[in-house]
């Protein structure tokens, strides 16, 4: 599973503190945690004014690089500020994220093209999201033809369904599930990806169903997730899924994972 590190955003009250205060040491700390704990990707969202995100952007990035060697997840809504803040990064990451609104994957795909970057791109285009698992399909299918036509090869895209609130539609994971799964079925390279903590936006007890829903996106297709690292019940319920999918042989890393502490309790 591709862990993309959600927890260095600004739309999380702590971090949002901390980066008015310019407390390097919080976003230090944040994004070793990760790092420790499994991360394949450090996410990096300002969540500030467009005027000053790029400068945020980069004060993030180099305190990450400060104390990481992985990748970076350049995280922004304004296509020109993600490219703006790209050059900020010692080596090739991942973009999040391009749609097929406006002209994000105009932008976004020629910069990426002939580079090692990979990127997100979200199944919403200027209608919004699609309420269908057809309608998500033919965004998805427009994304491809864009990314064809720029040269990009199927394993650098991490393609979003959308996850949604489980609260709001009681057909949420049976349409995840469609869109996931023939994704993968008509590009079996392609990475499919996801917040897994938004299928339990207004529940109770959230930890419950977001474990539940991950295991379950697992099974339809779900190899790459944005999520928080350092939760001990999601990387273990990630290991423990992939050795069930037959995907870890002997359970060699899931063995390995819980001696080195990544899961479990606390020792």
């Amino acid at each position: 599973m591709i862990i993309i590190g959600e927890k260095i955003n600004g739309s999380i009250p702590s971090v949002a503190k901390a980066i008015e205060e310019r407390n390097a040491d919080w976003i230090r700390d944040l994004a070793k945690r990760q790092t420790d704990q499994g991360a394949t990707y450090i996410d990096v969202c300002a969540s500030v004014p467009p005027d000053v995100e790029v400068e945020a952007l980069h004060w993030l990035i180099d305190l990450v690089q400060e104390v990481t060697d992985l990748p970076i997840a350049v995280d922004s809504p304004s296509p020109d500020n993600i490219i703006a803040a790209m050059q900020f990064c010692n080596k090739p990451g991942l973009i999040n994220s391009v749609s097929g609104e406006g002209d994000k994957i105009e932008k976004i795909f020629p910069v990426i093209a002939d580079t090692k970057w990979e990127c997100i791109a979200l199944c919403c285009d200027d209608k919004g999201i699609p309420k269908n698992p057809g309608d998500r399909l033919r965004v998805f299918g427009d994304i491809m033809e864009a990314a064809k036509k720029y040269g990009i090869a199927p394993n650098r895209l991490h393609i979003d369904p959308l996850v949604e609130m489980l609260c709001t539609t009681d057909d949420a994971m049976a349409n995840l599930g469609t869109v996931m799964s023939t994704i993968k079925e008509q590009y079996p390279s392609i990475h499919v990806t996801g917040a897994v903590s938004n299928i339990s936006f207004n529940l109770p007890y959230r930890k419950i169903v977001n474990l539940a829903f991950l295991v379950l996106a697992m099974n339809a297709g779900l190899d790459s997730a944005i999520l928080d690292p350092t939760n001990r019940d999601l990387m273990g319920a990630i290991y423990a899924t992939e050795a069930l999918l037959g995907m870890d042989d002997y359970c060699m890393e899931y063995i390995t994972a819980f001696r080195e502490g990544l899961f479990g309790p606390i020792k």
